[in-house]
């Protein structure tokens, strides 16, 4: 179970929920870790009028229109696109997809997303064609906050026609569907606070219903993982080691297969580090022979106003190298730098 251990080794240990955050005017407020910040002098006639002009440049200013989108907040990008449209007549999108190529195209669209119409993007391209991508369903709705999820939904139908509940019920099955309407539901609890009681309880009640029962009751495992805060989740965790003699992840491994395994697995790993689990999604895009584009440019785009500084801290923890030393190796051109572009300016 070296697999457990190499993603565990590092990252368990006690929250401190003061440890995120800041007091402003005396109240707690949430520190920032993103990469990309709001560009202080922000000019949004300015900087359309300059992807007008690097677009239309005879060979297209690739250096022009990255230097911008990395350096604006997502906000900020939102307000040049309505500029760019009132004084070209054309949608800033449109204009870069024919500007662009390749994986540069794809990662300037994604930047001109609101997050939730990315994350609803995401999510489309995952049920739909030909397969399922079951990993990228279960990234997004189980790092996303109940508030994520239900703006993702509303703009999911808007932008598709369709519920995302529907297409969740049409595209997956079983107890793998049950956990992910289970998140959709988004009325995890998000309090900080931690009820030592209740963590014994449901440590004691995965260990029956795994552990210490012929089969598994698999839906006593969904109810807790994804209806408790994180907070709680770790301290659960910690509280099944006293119950069983093995982890919690080991035992899921042991007791569970498939698409609902690698589901609830995920669900404790984004429980209980979010950085760590994106540092292991990045690691193994750019892991061995190729590299995948998508899940690389999803989860830098994604958490680039999030935690990508954190993501990068423990990237470096887990594997000894730095993130943008990977990417340096395993990209190139102006694909390599918008993404360096995007893990901030180190």
């Amino acid at each position: 179970m070296s697999f457990f251990k190499k993603f565990f080794k590092n990252v368990i240990h006690d929250r401190d929920p003061d440890e995120d955050t800041i007091t402003v005017k005396g109240k707690p407020k949430p520190k920032f870790y993103g990469t990309v910040a709001p560009y202080p002098n922000f000019s949004a006639s300015s900087d359309a009028a300059g992807l007008e002009k690097a677009i239309e440049t005879k060979g297209v200013d690739e250096d022009l229109i990255i230097s911008v989108l990395v350096k604006r907040s997502n906000d900020q990008r939102q307000q040049i696109k309505v500029v760019y449209e009132a004084s070209t007549g054309k949608a800033l999108a449109d204009d870069l997809k024919s500007a662009l190529k390749s994986d540069l195209e794809d990662v300037s669209l994604a930047l001109l997303m609101t997050p939730a119409q990315f994350d609803a993007h995401q999510l489309r391209k995952a049920t739909k064609g030909l397969g399922t991508h079951e990993d990228v369903l279960v990234e997004i709705l189980a790092s996303r906050t109940n508030q994520e999820i239900r703006e993702i939904q509303r703009v999911f139908g808007e932008e598709y026609q369709e519920e995302l509940e529907a297409v969740i019920r049409s595209e997956t099955s079983g107890d793998f569907t049950t956990a992910l309407l289970a998140l959709l539901k988004a009325n995890k609890d998000e309090d900080n606070e931690v009820d030592l009681d209740l963590a014994k309880r449901d440590a004691h009640a995965m260990f029956e219903a795994g552990e210490n029962t012929k089969g598994s009751e698999v839906s006593v495992f969904i109810d807790i993982l994804t209806s408790r805060s994180c907070a709680q989740l770790s301290k659960t965790f910690q509280k099944y080691s006293g119950v069983s003699d093995v982890s919690l992840p080991k035992a899921l491994h042991m007791e569970l297969k498939g698409d609902i395994e690698d589901c609830l697995i995920d669900i404790v790993k984004c429980a209980w580090s979010k950085p760590a689990f994106f540092a292991e999604k990045l690691h193994l895009a750019m892991k061995g022979y190729g590299t995948c584009d998508e899940t690389l440019i999803r989860v830098l785009v994604s958490r680039s106003e999030v935690d990508l500084k954190k993501v990068m801290d423990e990237y470096r923890t887990m594997y000894g190298r730095t993130l943008q030393e990977d990417i340096l190796e395993d990209t190139k051109g102006h694909y390599e730098k918008i993404l360096l572009g995007l893990c901030g300016p180190h």
